[in-house]
């Protein structure tokens, strides 16, 4: 079951983080957190010229929100429906990168790196906390962006 969040205009402008508070505290009292793995998506509703030809996570007042809402969830991307690109965007969100028309989006190598590897001790001690594997999990995410993990990177940690 995907859950959407429609994140309107004065949110973005009012780093206003309501809409995914309202969710997280309803999954909390439901089914608890983990229940939505890899089902929340993002509707952005931030208005722009037509003229206008950036992508979302090239206009500030949106990566703004982004890097917001990862410092007080950091870790939201277990909860994303990586299957629709989600993880992607996010990490687009909170990741230097260029888009080319031939290559797609291409981030900073040693930017996302630092993004990947931070997120892998993030979500592995609160997956942990959660008492769900995370190995495949954490290795399935960097592959998804584009990095290999091996099984003696987890024992060191």
């Amino acid at each position: 079951m995907t859950l959407t969040i429609a994140i309107e205009p004065e949110h973005l402008c009012n780093l206003d983080l309501s809409p995914v508070t309202t969710v997280i505290n309803k999954l909390q009292q439901e089914n608890g957190i983990t229940s939505a793995e890899q089902e929340i998506q993002f509707q952005i509703n931030y208005l722009r010229e037509e003229s206008d030809i950036r992508e979302l996570s090239e206009i500030p007042e949106v990566r703004l929100w982004f890097i917001r809402l990862d410092s007080v969830y950091p870790w939201l991307p277990f909860l994303l429906d990586w299957k629709i690109g989600e993880l992607g965007r996010y990490t687009a969100m909170l990741v230097p990168h260029e888009f080319h028309r031939t290559e797609g989006i291409r981030y900073n190598p040693e930017a996302l790196e630092i993004f990947v590897m931070q997120k892998i001790f993030v979500l592995n001690d609160w997956l942990k906390k959660e008492g769900i594997s995370s190995q495949f999990r954490l290795k399935s995410m960097a592959q998804m962006l584009g990095y290999e993990l091996e099984d003696e990177f987890f024992a060191m940690f």
